[in-house]
């Protein structure tokens, strides 16, 4: 029996994942990578059709600009809402269904991850037959 999804699998799904996997390879805890992965595909899309502009910098002739740093936060934030792993699991997971995401398409994006393909080369032609 083949295993469907849930709902049209999408490029900014694949995005998701992809940079999960990114930032576990990096070494960042499963709760934050996937934290990460979701805001970063949130800024991206919004980006991308225009609802998120970059902030404006404002600099004064003369002035040296000032970093203040802070301790970094475990979730970014996006629009008032931490994007969390929690929200990654509500929005991408069960979205597509919890089966389908651990045994075809999680599995699926991690082989392209391991042999080296860039999200890029696959956002499109891995996705293509996974219809619900």
């Amino acid at each position: 029996m083949e295993i469907r999804p849930k709902a049209p699998i999408r490029r900014f799904d694949v995005f998701a994942e992809y940079t999960r996997l990114e930032k576990l390879h990096e070494g960042l805890p499963a709760d934050v990578a996937k934290g990460y992965a979701i805001w970063l595909a949130k800024v991206v899309a919004a980006r991308k059709f225009g609802r998120l502009k970059p902030p404006e910098i404002t600099r004064l002739p003369g002035v040296p600009t000032r970093v203040v740093e802070e301790k970094p936060k475990k979730f970014r934030s996006l629009g008032g809402m931490e994007q969390t792993d929690k929200v990654f699991d509500a929005e991408i997971v069960e979205r597509m269904g919890r089966n389908f995401y651990r045994k075809v398409f999680a599995p699926a994006i991690k082989r392209a991850f391991e042999e080296g393909k860039s999200y890029r080369q696959i956002r499109d032609s891995i996705r293509r037959d996974w219809r619900p």
